[in-house]
């Protein structure tokens, strides 16, 4: 594997996502989002770590680009592991099934699947934001950070005047501020 791959994989964004999902209160935030408005959680990550941690401030074309980047991979790939592992929940947790052991075994190794698909689509984005995003005008990271998310709400289609996702937000902006 060449060093751009393993970069890409192992990226400050990924470093950052891993903290930041982690924090209190922003998984179900983002989980929230994802089903309210079919917000791809890795794209919502990406703005709050562009904004962040690099103080570039994106706007509707960017994210329309980034999104576009990873579409194919995140619905071809990441939404059918997703599809299949939440299928295979309640076939693991049934007493009743005979198969169950094995069934669970499977749910496990397809959502060890999906994380890793996950990483895949944020290294995609990390590659993508290397191409797109260096030579962009650096600002104010807090306000960066709060119009990425609100431009990725809007991008998903998201009412007007939709609160930013305050969890996320304040996760983000700790990190950044932990991590210089």
């Amino acid at each position: 594997m060449n060093a751009a791959p393993a970069q890409a994989l192992d990226s400050p964004f990924w470093a950052f996502s891993l903290a930041v999902y982690g924090a209190n209160g922003v998984e179900p935030e983002c989980l929230d989002l994802q089903e309210r408005f079919g917000v791809d959680v890795n794209l919502l990550l990406f703005a709050a770590y562009t904004g962040a941690r690099e103080g570039v401030q994106l706007d509707a074309p960017d994210l329309a680009a980034a999104a576009a980047a990873v579409s194919a991979w995140h619905g071809e790939v990441v939404r059918a592991l997703r599809g299949a592992r939440r299928v295979l929940k309640p076939l693991s947790l049934d007493d009743d099934n005979p198969l169950q052991a094995p069934t669970a075994d499977l749910r496990a190794q397809v959502k060890a699947a999906e994380l890793y698909a996950e990483k895949i689509e944020q290294g995609m984005l990390w590659l993508w934001s290397r191409q797109q995003l260096t030579d962009r005008a650096r600002t104010d990271k807090a306000a960066a950070l709060a119009a990425n998310l609100q431009r990725v709400l809007a991008h998903y289609g998201a009412p007007a005047g939709s609160p930013t996702p305050a969890a996320l937000q304040a996760a983000a902006s700790a990190f950044a501020a932990s991590n210089h």
